[in-house]
Parts: C-alpha cells; sequence; structure tokens
C-alpha cells in the first residue's frame, strides 16, 4: 500500500520543526559569544580607564581576525550537510577534519603574524600612548588562543551539517561562564591584571575547542572515519572559503565605510551610529539564527538530491525570515524610548538616533529575507555567487555612502544607505533563488 504524499500544511509543520529544532539553539549560542568582550570589559574596566582602551583596541583587532575567518563554520556546515543527505556520515565526518586542520593551519599563521607585529597593529588602530601597552600584551597572549577559536568555528560548522545545534549552545555557554571564572581569578585572585583575562580567556577557547574534539573524535571512531589530515580534502575546504573570504570582506568594508563616514559627520553621529550598530548587530543574531538553519536543511536537501525539498524548505524558511523581521521592526519602534537611554543621556545623539532607529526599524523584513537567502545559498555551496553579489553591493554603496558629508542627511541619510545596500543584497539574492541554478544535488558541489 503506497502512502499519500504529504499535504502542504504538514510539509509547512514539518519544515517549522526543523527550522526552529536548529534556529533557536543557534541564536543561544551566537548571543553567548560577545558576552565574552563584555565580561573582560566589566572585569578590566575596574582596573582603570587606560587598561579598559587597550582591552578595546585588542578585542576589536581580534574579533576583526575571527569575523574573518567565519567561512571556516560556513563552508563546513555546508560541506557536511551534503554528506549527511547523502547518507555518508563517515565521509560527513571525514569532510568536517578536514575544515578542523585548516582551521589549525590558518591559526598557526595568524600567531606568527601577530606576535612579531602586535605593536604596529596596535599603532595602526590608534592606541594612545597609555593605552597602547595594556593592548599590546592583551593582543599578544590572546593571539595564543586564535587557532582554538578558528578550530571552534570549524567544529561548530561539523555539528551544524549534522543538524546538531544544541551541542555548540552547550559549549557556548560553559565557554561563557568558564571565561567570566578564570578572569576573575587570575585578574583579581593572582593579581595579573590585564595579562590575566588575556590568559583566561585563552583557557577558556582551548576548553572550548577541546569539548568540541571530544565530540568530533567520537563521532569518527563510531563511523570509521579517519582523523588523519588529508592535503587534496585541506585544500577543497580552502578553496570552498576562498568565495565566503570574499564575502566577508566586502561587507566588513561596508561597516567599515559606514563608521568612517559617521565620524566625519561629527561626534553626535558618530556616537549615534555605534549605539544603532550595536542594535543592528543585536537583531542580526535572531536572523542569523535562521540562516544557519538554512545552511544545515538546505545542504541536506541537496546532498539527498531532493531539489523540491529544497525549494519548498527555502519558501518556509523565507517566510520565517519576513515573520521574524516584522516582529523585530515593530519591537524597535516600540523600543526606542526605553532604548537609548541605555546608552546615552546626551540629547543631540538621542536626535540623531532617532530617525535612524525608524529607517533600522523598517529595513528588518528586508533583512530577515537578506540573512536567510544567504543561508540558503551558503547551504547550497553557491559562495562563488555570493562573493559576486557582494562585490556589486560594495560598488553601489560605497560612492553613495561617501557622498553624504557633501550632500548631507546626517545620520538619517547614511542609514537610508545601508536600507539601500540591504534592497540590493536581497536583489541579488532573490533573482539566484528564483532561477534555481543554485539547485546543484549530490554529496559534492
Amino acid at each position: 500500500m503506497t502512502q499519500a504524499p504529504a499535504t502542504p500544511k504538514a510539509t509547512r509543520r514539518r519544515h517549522d520543526r526543523e527550522i526552529i529544532a536548529l534556529a533557536v539553539p543557534a541564536f543561544g549560542a551566537l548571543v553567548a559569544e560577545p558576552l565574552f568582550v563584555i565580561v573582560d570589559s566589566a572585569i578590566i574596566g575596574h582596573l582603570g580607564t587606560a587598561q579598559l582602551a587597550g582591552l578595546g583596541v585588542a578585542s576589536a583587532l581580534l574579533m576583526t581576525a575571527v569575523s574573518v575567518f567565519v567561512f571556516l563554520a560556513y563552508a563546513t556546515t555546508a560541506a557536511v550537510a551534503r554528506r549527511v543527505g547523502a547518507d555518508d556520515l563517515p565521509a560527513a565526518i571525514r569532510q568536517g577534519m578536514d575544515g578542523i586542520w585548516l582551521a589549525l593551519i590558518l591559526g598557526v599563521a595568524v600567531i606568527a603574524a601577530v606576535l612579531p607585529t602586535a605593536p604596529f597593529l596596535v599603532d595602526l588602530f590608534g592606541a594612545s600612548d597609555t593605552a597602547a601597552p595594556y593592548a599590546t600584551t592583551y593582543l599578544r597572549i590572546s593571539a595564543l588562543g586564535i587557532p582554538a577559536m578558528l578550530v571552534v568555528l570549524a567544529a561548530t560548522g561539523v555539528l551544524r551539517g549534522l543538524q546538531d545545534t544544541r551541542t555548540p549552545l552547550y559549549v557556548a555557554v560553559a565557554g561563557f561562564l568558564a571565561n567570566a571564572v578564570l578572569n576573575a581569578a587570575l585578574v583579581y585572585g593572582a593579581d595579573l591584571g590585564i595579562a590575566g583575562s588575556a590568559w583566561g580567556t585563552v583557557l577558556a577557547q582551548c576548553g572550548m575547542a577541546a569539548a568540541y574534539l571530544v565530540v568530533v573524535v567520537r563521532g569518527a571512531h563510531l563511523h570509521g572515519a579517519s582523523l588523519r589530515p588529508d592535503a587534496a580534502g585541506i585544500r577543497a575546504s580552502a578553496q570552498a572559503g576562498v568565495p565566503l573570504l570574499v564575502r566577508t570582506l566586502s561587507l566588513r568594508a561596508i561597516l567599515m565605510i559606514a563608521t568612517a563616514v559617521a565620524a566625519r559627520l561629527g561626534d553626535a553621529d558618530i556616537a549615534a551610529h555605534q549605539i544603532i550598530l550595536s542594535l543592528w548587530s543585536l537583531l542580526a543574531f535572531a536572523l542569523d539564527a535562521i540562516a544557519i538553519a538554512g545552511q544545515a536543511i538546505i545542504g541536506r536537501y541537496l546532498g539527498a538530491d531532493d531539489t523540491e525539498g529544497a525549494r519548498q524548505a527555502c519558501r518556509r524558511m523565507v517566510e520565517w525570515g519576513v515573520a521574524v523581521g516584522v516582529v523585530l521592526g515593530v519591537l524597535v519602534v516600540l523600543s526606542r524610548p526605553l532604548f537609548l537611554p541605555l546608552f546615552t543621556t546626551d540629547a543631540g545623539v538621542k536626535d540623531a538616533a532617532l530617525p535612524a532607529l525608524v529607517i533600522v526599524a523598517l529595513s528588518q523584513p528586508i533583512a530577515g529575507v537578506v540573512f536567510t537567502l544567504d543561508g540558503v545559498l551558503m547551504g547550497a555551496g553557491d559562495g562563488p555567487y555570493l562573493a559576486w553579489a557582494m562585490i556589486l553591493t560594495l560598488a553601489v554603496f560605497a560612492p553613495v555612502a561617501l557622498l553624504i558629508p557633501t550632500l548631507g542627511g546626517g545620520l538619517t541619510a547614511l542609514w537610508a544607505a545601508m536600507t539601500l545596500m540591504m534592497t540590493v543584497r536581497l536583489l541579488t539574492l532573490w533573482l539566484r533563488a528564483r532561477s534555481g541554478r543554485w539547485l546543484v544535488t549530490g554529496a559534492t558541489r
């Protein structure tokens, strides 16, 4: 007796369960990550202004490095999910190990580059004479934890590809708690100052990497996958990551241009911009959780040669993106009177931020679709298209943003340009999704 095909309503419910199961833990893990810097700031802030300023410079450098290598998570998720869809778990874990070995290689290279150049990098980021020694100390020690940080990225990608976002949540929460305890103990208990905070963060990151490796190694032994480095596999992981690296660098360039333009508008505008950018980043965590679910789900469907399932999942995730974007936009509008006083009492800063926040609120449904389709195409392994689309977006955004100080409009005009940027991304991603060219099936792309 043949089974009746699933109804559209049942199909939507199945996709909803998958999206929620993956996105909710992913959101928790994403929120836990920036708490590392918040804890460090709170503890070091009691040591003095110079130490806190030094942490600000060093952490900016470290976060830039980590964001540049986020492709280790994205590319690994897509590659592993395809193997899972093809019902080849040994190859999936083997693919993940290639990403982890690549992370270790890149981490060692970053250490070799950062240790001798730390004073130059600190000076390049504009640290004052009093803050520079503290920034250099923190940067040099924390750099020793970069291989662990990159392994965490790659291993997170492995587990996401295996349709597991709960373990990354548990590891992130445990890492946050360990970081808080170690920082307090080493900074105050051992009286190591800012160096103690750096060592605490390094130890916490190494502990997180070790926890991930235990899970991955256990899976490798269970399914008979090799743990040895494979030159061809590592090279393939690097090649898959290059387009996503170009995409990330283009996006970072957009954010840097926006900040540079805001700085030229005046102190009130740059202060308001930083507040709005902090909120924008927080909103991005909620939307990025859907994108992470998209990476894992789409990769699995395509690995299983199920293009119709991939299309349906994409459609449902876009609906989720729009819905979450609308909710976030409404929350931004309603919370404006409560949100701004948390950051400033300056009337000029508030006046600059209020209209720009309205634009941010209105753009959230657009952002919801952009993040979702970005995740879908990453899950499909469509990195080259994402790279070219982001370069095009940068080419449109840069001249518009750079003209704002001349043409006027202030911070409101700048965030209108940011909305234009998101609209361009929406168009490029929607056209690609509609074309169906991303629906390349098979265990590998």
